[in-house]
């Protein structure tokens, strides 16, 4: 197969006008202008621009199902709804809940069998080691101080495939679980009080992202910086961002762009069950959401994950917050991808690579999605 004539988005944030292969599963050659042969079969995207498959590394669940429900129903339904949205490659994740209901998602969605669908590339582990004080959504009978026996034995049921760690710093005596658990998988300071040095030292200590900025997390002042100054300076450190204009302030939409640039900006939907579906009542981690447009709320009004989907939140970004595409796109693809260490199989379209593709009109609308080479 040869996609022709788009404008392809390069793994130097330009978009280029060129032609790809795609041969079986991977990208083959990439270049300005591919031969034909008369088998060959063609998808003319004159016009149009060719992206890679986004990349959501932190999401709950859409299409009636939450990712911890932990059935093979449920996986393969969101799956489904990912990648016909141009999400082909994802890190869903799980809530606070008891350890015996985590232990059966992780053994399940450690057996499970990825075949179809977008491609789970890791489990994001969002609770129970979070503060109580800022738990938002998750469910406070159930936080856990961070505990490195309790973390091993979820990454053994998974099979290994825990991606990354939410911890509140402040929670974790000397820092001793963040360095240990870095060995394993990438630990990011989530809803959490800490200070600004107190979020230095755990970056130092090994933490490298951090967990939906600006949420859950003390405010950014002119004396008290606190995790996202921290987060700053720490050049190193990734941060992910929800786009779905209710979770963040344009403005700080904008000005986080601004301070960490594209590089280390991780879009993410943050999405939950009611995601594709109609107004009305819902359920996130085993609690009540109520959703309205593209609010969903607990029933003590707090904000219960987004009901907007990966692809709708580059749209918002760029349509409605001013971000310029090139950023936009590179903060759903290629720096999540690198954040969580995927980036040598998806993230970008490079020849070896999976074959996973969104074609936008000039308004992004989404015209055609091609996953693992396959067009959907």
């Amino acid at each position: 197969m040869i996609i022709k004539n788009g404008l392809v988005y390069g793994e130097d944030g330009s978009f280029t006008k060129e032609d790809i292969e795609i041969s079986g599963n991977v990208f083959g050659q990439i270049a300005p202008q591919l031969p034909l042969t008369e088998t060959e079969q063609t998808i003319d995207a004159d016009g149009l621009y060719v992206i890679p498959g986004l990349v959501d590394i932190h999401f709950h669940g859409c299409a009636g199902y939450d990712f911890c429900d932990g059935t093979v129903e449920a996986f393969d339904a969101i799956m489904q709804y990912e990648m016909e949205h141009g999400v082909t490659s994802v890190s869903p994740a799980t809530m606070t809940l008891s350890e015996g209901k985590l232990a059966k998602i992780f053994e399940n969605v450690g057996k499970y069998e990825n075949n179809r669908g977008s491609r789970i590339r890791g489990i994001t582990m969002e609770g129970p080691f979070v503060s109580a004080a800022k738990k938002g959504a998750q469910n406070g009978s159930y936080i856990h101080r961070p505990d490195l026996q309790f973390f091993e034995k979820m990454q053994k049921l998974s099979g290994g495939r825990i991606s990354q760690v939410a911890v509140a710093p402040e929670e974790d005596r000397d820092f001793a679980f963040i360095k240990e658990a870095k060995e394993q998988t990438v630990v990011s300071v989530a809803h959490t009080t800490a200070d600004y040095d107190t979020a230095s030292a755990a970056f130092a200590s090994g933490a490298c992202h951090v967990t939906h900025l600006f949420n859950a997390m003390p405010p950014f002042t002119h004396r008290a910086p606190g995790v996202i100054g921290a987060a700053f300076d720490a050049k190193e450190v990734t941060v992910e961002l929800i786009c779905d204009g209710i979770h963040v302030h344009p403005s700080m939409v904008r000005a986080a762009f601004a301070m960490f640039g594209a590089e280390r900006i991780c879009m993410i939907s943050d999405s939950m069950m009611a995601t594709g579906m109609e107004n009305g009542d819902y359920a996130l981690g085993g609690q009540p959401v109520k959703v309205v447009g593209r609010l969903a709320t607990l029933q003590d009004g707090t904000i219960a994950g987004s009901a907007s989907n990966l692809m709708d939140c580059l749209r918002v970004a760029v349509k409605e917050m001013e971000i310029p595409l090139a950023d936009a796109v590179q903060a759903c693809t290629a720096t999540p991808a690198k954040a969580l260490g995927f980036y040598g199989e998806c993230g970008s379209i490079r020849e070896g690579k999976s074959a996973d593709l969104v074609l936008l009109d000039k308004e992004l609308n989404l015209v055609k999605v091609i996953c693992r080479g396959v067009p959907v």
